[in-house]
């Protein structure tokens, strides 16, 4: 079962990205290009997020969908607080009106999760002195002309994409900085913007219960804000620079891919402070 499982792993996900970032690799480097190695692990993370557009922009307007209907949600919860078997009926019959999938926003997740880990493991594989295995990555290439017979040149504008920051101290600590900041980005975007309450015409008992469970969520949603930028970027501080170059590409892609659908979102005020006039 398990043997079943880490060969289909291989077939669909592993192999098929390392022969693209080796090839992107042999590629560059018969032209002479420099950084060649970081570029194509660039132009890898750049394709895999094109193919995998469409299922993130799902999940983020499934988000941005269910957010619009919070208030909505938070009128059946008080309606039928003594029904869950109501409730739940009310919420599928409210979802269906509106052509919400509440499976939608986590699904695309879902199917992304062996991309990262297929291209993590490929990136990480390159550098034998890195914990890689050089000897993992020839047996899934298609082609003898694909073989690597060394570690491919890790040089990259200076840095050593092989290199670790923990290993090095301060002299790489803006690496994992920028991936941290640029995480912190992101999930600020996807948290909804700070608009006006829906309380004003409801009676003061129910308006101060759906504050409450708004202000429990947004307690929840603020702390994992700040969370996952450090964890994040505790691990680019544990992993390769090569790992972080992956990172840092599909977070600024994914920036832009939610700038272009829901806006600036939670970074909306702190945009528009930052610029002095309204952000989108």
């Amino acid at each position: 079962m398990f043997d079943g499982i880490i060969f289909l792993f291989n077939t669909l996900f592993f192999g098929p990205i390392v022969n693209f970032l080796v090839l992107i690799y042999k590629l560059l480097t018969l032209i002479h290009f420099p950084g060649a190695l970081g570029f194509a692990i660039i132009i890898l993370t750049v394709i895999i997020k094109f193919l995998i557009w469409p299922f993130t922009a799902a999940q983020v307007k499934s988000v941005q969908k269910m957010a619009s209907l919070k208030p909505f949600l938070d009128e059946l919860k008080l309606k039928h607080k003594d029904d869950k078997k109501a409730l739940a009926s009310a919420q599928m019959a409210l979802y269906k009106e509106h052509g919400v999938n509440p499976a939608g926003g986590c699904l695309p997740a879902l199917i992304q999760i062996p991309v990262f880990i297929a291209l993590y493991q490929a990136i990480l594989n390159v550098f034998p002195s890195s914990g890689g295995n050089l000897e993992s990555i020839n047996k899934v290439l298609y082609s003898s002309w694909l073989h690597l017979s060394s570690a491919p040149d890790p040089n990259f504008f200076g840095l050593s994409l092989a290199m670790k920051p923990s290993d090095v101290g301060l002299a790489l600590t803006g690496v994992p900085l920028v991936t941290a900041i640029l995480t912190f980005v992101q999930s600020k975007m996807m948290m909804p913007a700070k608009g006006l309450s829906h309380h004003k015409d409801e009676k003061p008992k129910e308006a101060k219960e759906k504050a409450g469970m708004e202000d429990a969520m947004a307690s929840m949603q603020g702390q994992m804000t700040y969370l996952m930028p450090i964890m994040i970027g505790y691990f680019a501080f544990q992993f390769p620079v090569g790992l972080a170059i992956y990172w840092n590409t599909f977070t600024i892609m994914g920036i832009v891919q939610q700038y272009q659908i829901a806006g600036w979102g939670g970074m909306q005020s702190l945009v528009a402070r930052i610029y002095g006039r309204k952000a989108k």
